[in-house]
């Protein structure tokens, strides 16, 4: 009876390893067979990374071929994912090395997706951090050094509003752009032409497939992709002119705060245009910033430098800064005069010095008699515009200053361009409550009270003179070129609109402005200029300050190939400060005054090559 209980018993522990086996082999053979593909993949993962190589941005020339913007080489220290959270002692002591926060570290770290791409801590490091780096390896595990192409814009802080920077992308554009591919740590364009063609600059990532140790640390590269580059532009501005508008511009600031009385004179902006196309040859911007200090990382002393300014570095005031218009404005209100039957050529007005019905007057209280429209406009006449202001009533003064293209965007292929305003009825019923008066068409008539423009719009204006009423769109980009040569892209002039005005009109216009610069406002810097030219000055006042001060002007007067608008902030007036700055342009641009350096490449009326 004993025998047989025992071995019953025996049976069933028999019985029960037995199954075990048969489990522990149809797991084992599930494992290795149904899933072995799945974890040899893990296996993989945990000694196989992925390391991306940032592809080159595409690179920008000017009109002529001349490198502005391309890239170097840079190191930039990044972190293999390791299994578990990185040791506060390893962060601390790359902190110390990288002259960061640890805090900064760690909110890298938080927004990692979980992937095994690394995870960029710092870019563009210098020799001396790699250094320190290699020497404690064995301190930090999965700490690597990559090689990438870091921005470099070759002369820092030349036509930078137009360029703008790159950085890296921040949490907010990253869930905006996650769908197109973009992902943490890429680098991205921010402002200007980098921002608004970021995914034809950006080209295509490659990447390494590199074998790791436990410790993260690279064993031996597997693979590699290639990057392919992003595709260049060439673009519409001529490299002479953009230093040489600069420099002037600095010059002239310079001058002004120290040998004068203008000492807030501190900001500016030209726009220099070929009249015909709408090509921007040069865009100049006061004060600039240096877009090489994003492409390293700004640090928060030069971005709270930037940040803190009070004349706005960061703006490009070509195109977003909003002025009244001064008596450059008078093109506009002597236009629809002598349209509308206002006024005629020959009539004569008495200038006292003060208008008849509202005692406005000119500047300093200057009388100039008995005078006609040419030499109303020649020698900016106050008095004799007040009553085309009266005549013409405020609703005819809106009617052809939006037919001239103010109050609306030029369509310019850069970002943050504003509309000025256009000085009306609506609008300052809508604004204040108000009914309108005739001292504010007065002062309307002369670009002052509401009117407001951009040195953009300025350059539209006496553009359309220039080409006989056509207004184009103005543009910086000619061609999008892959990087074999191939163009992508061909942007030519694209007219918007024109103005509906009388040859006889066009043409007295033209005459007046060409006397501005023989014998009125402009001839004392411009009367002995050997090129011919056409322009108006103009003093825009300015309730927080100085005057500011305005040019625009056109050449060669028979045949325009340039246009070129000036105004610095808190200069007085437009024949003392903007004039001399406009100048130095139309020397650049027709080879007048240059040395055999300077003289090597004048500018030529052709589309970008």
């Amino acid at each position: 009876m004993l025998v047989k209980r025992s071995n019953y018993r025996l049976d069933i522990m028999v019985f029960l390893i037995v199954l075990v086996f048969i489990a522990l082999i149809s797991r084992l053979g599930y494992l290795q067979v149904a899933q072995g593909k799945y974890y040899e993949q893990l296996a993989d993962g945990n000694r196989i990374r992925l390391i991306p190589i940032m592809s080159p941005r595409g690179i920008f020339y000017d009109r002529n071929g001349m490198q502005l913007v391309s890239n170097r080489p840079g190191f930039a220290v990044s972190l293999l994912p390791i299994a578990g959270p990185l040791p506060d002692a390893v962060i601390d002591k790359l902190s110390e090395i990288l002259a960061i926060s640890p805090e900064e570290i760690r909110a890298k770290l938080n927004v990692h997706t979980g992937n095994f791409e690394p995870i960029r801590i710092k870019t563009d490091v210098g020799p001396d951090i790699v250094t320190k780096i290699e020497e404690r390896r064995s301190e930090l595990p999965g700490i690597v050094i990559e090689i990438q192409p870091v921005r470099n814009y070759v002369n820092n802080e030349l036509a930078a509003h137009i360029f703008g920077y790159v950085s890296e992308i921040n949490d907010v554009e990253l869930e905006k752009r996650k769908a197109d591919g973009y992902k943490s740590g890429d680098i991205v364009g921010k402002f200007g032409l980098e921002k608004v063609y970021d995914k034809t600059l950006r080209g295509v990532d490659g990447g390494g497939q590199v074998e790791v140790d436990v410790s993260g640390r690279p064993v031996q590269v597997l693979g590699k992709k290639e990057p392919v580059p992003g595709n260049n532009m060439i673009l519409t501005i001529d490299y002479r002119l953009q230093k040489a508008a600069e420099t002037a511009i600095d010059d002239q600031l310079v001058y002004l705060q120290t040998k004068t009385e203008f000492v807030n004179a501190k900001a500016a902006a030209a726009v220099v245009m070929n009249p015909k196309t709408g090509e921007i040859l040069a865009m100049v911007s006061r004060p600039a910033f240096n877009p090489n200090l994003f492409s390293r990382g700004i640090s928060t002393k030069d971005w709270n430098a930037l940040n803190d300014n009070p004349n706005h570095p960061m703006d490009n005031k070509a195109i977003s800064g909003e002025y009244p218009p001064g008596s450059t404005f008078k093109i506009v209100t002597g236009t629809a005069a002598l349209e509308l039957g206002k006024v005629t050529p020959e009539e004569k007005i008495l200038d006292t010095g003060k208008h008849w019905i509202i005692p406005k007057g000119n500047s300093e209280g200057e009388a100039l008699g008995w005078i006609n429209f040419k030499e109303a406009l020649s020698k900016s006449d106050n008095v004799y515009f007040y009553e085309m202001g009266n005549r013409l009533g405020i609703d005819n003064l809106e009617k052809y200053a939006r037919m001239f293209g103010f109050g609306e965007l030029t369509g310019i292929n850069l970002p943050g361009e504003a509309d000025g305003l256009v000085a009306n009825k609506k609008y300052k019923q809508r604004a204040f409550k108000e009914d309108w008066y005739l001292s504010e068409t007065f002062d309307a008539a002369i670009g002052q009270g509401f009117q407001l423009a951009t040195p953009l719009q300025m350059a539209q204006l006496i553009s359309e003179v220039a080409s006989g009423g056509h207004r184009f769109k103005p543009y910086v980009v000619s061609k999008i070129v892959s990087q074999n040569g191939d163009v992508v892209k061909t942007f030519m002039p694209e007219e918007t609109g024109s103005v509906q005005i009388s040859d006889q009109t066009l043409s007295l216009i033209q005459e007046s402005l060409r006397s501005v610069a023989s014998e009125g406002t402009a001839a004392q810097i411009f009367g002995d200029f050997p090129i011919p030219l056409a322009g108006k000055t103009g003093t825009a006042e300015n309730p927080h300050g100085k005057d500011h001060s305005w040019f625009v002007a056109y050449a060669p007067f028979d045949d325009p190939r340039i246009a070129v608008v000036v105004i610095v902030e808190q200069g007085g007036f437009g024949s003392s400060s903007a004039v001399p700055i406009a100048r130095k342009i139309m020397e650049a641009a027709f080879n007048i005054n240059q040395t055999p350096v300077e003289a090597s490449k004048i500018y030529k009326p052709k589309m970008a090559l």
